[in-house]
């Protein structure tokens, strides 16, 4: 179980976030919404341990898993060791599977640079979900993708949630990946930001 308690993050003398309070299960996944600049990704970085100077605490399990906004790979190292890098213990055979897993089984050698902005998000997605975490955190992960790769991406994401099972954890602006990804949407609003309403899906 991850507890979420949030009681107020500053940034100087200025509040961003108050009474954030929430829990993800295993295999459940909550959505944060809210509109730009409202700190959802601040409250990310306090979920993953990132940022630990808030007031508050959360709970969370030491296989925890990031995927980023942008892909954030090594550009030194190949495609099947930016995987095995963050995963030494996988070792490679294991490592490819994942990489077959989001379609790059072909590309393991090659280099970030060698690889378009969709395959490099996939390759972030692969990483993360190699560990089989039990919380996975996700910031944006299909922003600033053309529609037909963003679709491909979150067909993609949600088999592997649907396989893996993980608590999830992700921010997006878009309503529509709330609503096909998320267990639970959480809405953040007002100034300094807190949850607004929460909804709930069967």
């Amino acid at each position: 179980m991850i507890s979420v308690d949030v009681r107020a993050k500053r940034f100087g003398s200025s509040q961003v976030l108050k009474d954030i309070r929430f829990s993800v299960a295993a295999g459940e996944t909550v959505a944060i919404l809210g509109p730009s600049g409202i700190g959802k990704t601040t409250l990310l970085r306090l979920i993953a341990g990132i940022d630990p100077r808030f007031d508050g605490q959360i709970t969370r399990p030491e296989n925890t898993a990031i995927v980023f906004q942008e892909p954030v790979l090594l550009p030194w190292r190949s495609v099947i060791d930016n995987i095995l890098l963050i995963h030494p213990h996988l070792g490679r055979p294991t490592a490819w599977v994942a990489l077959d897993e989001v379609g790059l089984g072909d590309k393991a050698d090659l280099f970030p640079s060698q690889l378009s902005l969709g395959q490099q998000r996939r390759l972030s997605l692969a990483r993360g979900f190699a560990g089989a975490p039990e919380l996975l955190i996700m910031d944006e992960p299909f922003v600033s993708l053309d529609a037909q790769t963003a679709a491909a991406m979150l067909d993609l994401t949600e088999a592997l949630i649907t396989k893996t099972r993980p608590a999830t954890i992700f921010v997006t602006h878009a309503l529509r990946e709330a609503e096909r990804l998320a267990t639970r949407i959480i809405h953040l609003g007002g100034s300094p930001a807190t949850m607004q309403t929460e909804e709930c899906f069967s």
